[in-house]
């Protein structure tokens, strides 16, 4: 389970450095890929085979599915981490994401996403009003 927020940096080439708590998780391979909000999702290869899988299931005959699979699939790029447990991030997927040299890491769980620093900031600000406000059945049965 992938949890916290970490900021690392971008280099000049394009990579970062994977949280420490992230290596094990992620360190055999993963896959980055378009996120929502504008962020980058990071899967596991192994996790990223349990959604594709999902995905699949989707109708060719529906288009909001074809959209997703797309957007979704078609950005998405295979890494697997350096020694020093850097992963480059491919330039459309930089660019996708606005991300400048400042990152912020967040763990949702089942996946990662990246953010640039100040993206998150101002996601962060603008949801924590509704985030305090959500009825207990966004989730049914959490609480």
């Amino acid at each position: 389970m992938l949890l916290g927020t970490y900021t690392p940096k971008l280099d000049d080439k394009g990579r970062v450095i994977l949280p420490a708590k992230f290596r094990t998780d992620l360190g055999d391979g993963l896959v980055v890929t378009r996120g929502q909000e504008r962020c980058l999702y990071v899967f596991s290869t192994k996790e990223f085979e349990r959604v594709y899988e999902k995905i699949r299931e989707a109708p060719l005959t529906n288009k909001q599915a074809r959209d997703f699979q797309r957007m979704f699939l078609s950005g998405a790029s295979d890494e697997k981490p350096d020694s020093q447990s850097r992963i480059t991030i491919p330039p459309h997927l930089r660019a996708y994401a606005s991300l400048d040299r400042e990152l912020v890491v967040t763990g949702v769980g089942a996946h990662a996403e990246i953010w640039d620093a100040e993206a998150w900031n101002a996601y962060a600000a603008g949801n924590e009003d509704s985030y305090s406000d959500m009825e207990q059945e966004v989730i049914p049965g959490l609480f």
